[in-house]
């Protein structure tokens, strides 16, 4: 695989994981301040798009969203899948 291809992958997986870590504070934040929330969709997003570690590490972090069971269950859950899906990936590519 081309060098900059793994490159903007490792980038993307950093930014979107990172998004997903900082919507969960934030979200926690505006919880405690009484303010306008993040839409459940939203904190949602980044993680099935490849950023389930960052809003599993941000939502036990936080303490945020834990007692709902799609948030519980899902993103760990979602977590495991994609890293199959990465490790299929860089096996298919790599070989």
């Amino acid at each position: 695989m081309e060098n900059w291809l793994l490159n903007l992958i490792w980038v993307y997986l950093l930014a979107v994981n990172t998004l997903a870590f900082s919507l969960m504070g934030i979200d926690k934040r505006r919880a405690k301040r009484g303010a306008w929330r993040i839409a459940e969709r939203t904190l949602f997003l980044p993680v099935v798009l490849f950023g389930s570690l960052g809003g599993t590490l941000g939502m036990f972090c936080f303490h945020h969203k834990t007692r709902h069971w799609y948030f519980r269950y899902g993103f760990p859950i979602l977590l495991v899948v994609q890293l199959l899906l990465l490790g299929a990936g860089a096996y298919l590519l790599l070989r």
